[in-house]
């Protein structure tokens, strides 16, 4: 399909079902959920263990192929714990594992099949026993992490640093960094002279900010009826 064939009102449903959906069955799952967030196809987010907090104006976007997994595991009484900020992207195929702490600050994007985990996850000799050794994964605010990157245990990662695709960051990386390669290696910095754009930036008037997509949604589908939309769902044509 070239376009969505939805009218509006359908649009408009499926947008209010899928955040009461979130609000009514992962909210429960935190110990904070945070307001104004944005998801699609929440029912492919999967919340699992001990304390998740996910912050403000956070955007989870899931697929059924490619889900949305945040796991915090409990070992010998102790939790993993995940915090994620305000304003965050999480594309889909994301996972976040932890037996100890994972942190993102705030408008930090993970692009789709990233990994970020604080423990091996089996010890190095006795691979029966689980977890292995587990150090607090650190990640700062405005961090851009490409597509199907890796992070592993311990790892620091400074604010605004841009952790490219492919990547497995098993060391720190200093801030208005970007790194690349396995393992990943900083191969430049950003430039200081020219300004820093976050995604709270982006929402800070998410009343206005909201009216405007809902008006370009409203232009996008000008003319899709119901029965249009149908016939595109069982009897498709060419352009459609």
């Amino acid at each position: 399909m070239k376009k969505d064939h939805r009218p509006y009102y359908l649009k408009k449903l499926n947008h209010k079902f899928e955040q009461w959906y979130a609000y009514h069955f992962l909210a429960p799952q935190c110990e904070y959920f945070g307001r104004g967030m944005a998801f699609m196809k929440p029912w492919h987010v999967e919340i699992y263990g001990g304390p998740v907090s996910i912050g403000d104006f956070t955007t989870l976007i899931a697929t059924s192929d490619k889900k949305v997994r945040l796991s915090a595991w409990l070992k010998d009484s102790t939790s993993g714990k995940i915090e994620i900020g305000k304003c965050c992207l999480i594309c889909p195929g994301s996972r976040i594992t932890s037996a100890t702490c994972v942190t993102l600050g705030d408008d930090c994007m993970l692009a789709q099949d990233v990994y970020i985990t604080d423990s091996d996850w089996h010890d190095l000799y006795d691979r029966t026993s689980p977890v292995g050794k587990t150090y607090e994964v650190k990640i700062g605010n405005n961090v851009w992490i490409g597509d199907s990157a890796i992070v592993g245990k311990g790892v620091t990662i400074g604010d605004n640093a841009i952790i490219g695709a492919g990547a497995v960051v098993v060391k720190d990386i200093p801030a208005n960094a970007i790194a690349a390669g396995n393992p990943a290696a900083v191969i430049r910095y950003l430039d200081a002279e020219k300004p820093l754009k976050s995604r709270s930036q982006w929402m800070a008037e998410p009343d206005k900010l909201n009216e405007f997509y809902d008006n370009v949604e409203r232009i996008m589908r000008e003319g899709n009826t119901f029965f249009g939309w149908l016939r595109t769902l069982f009897f498709p044509r060419k352009g459609d």
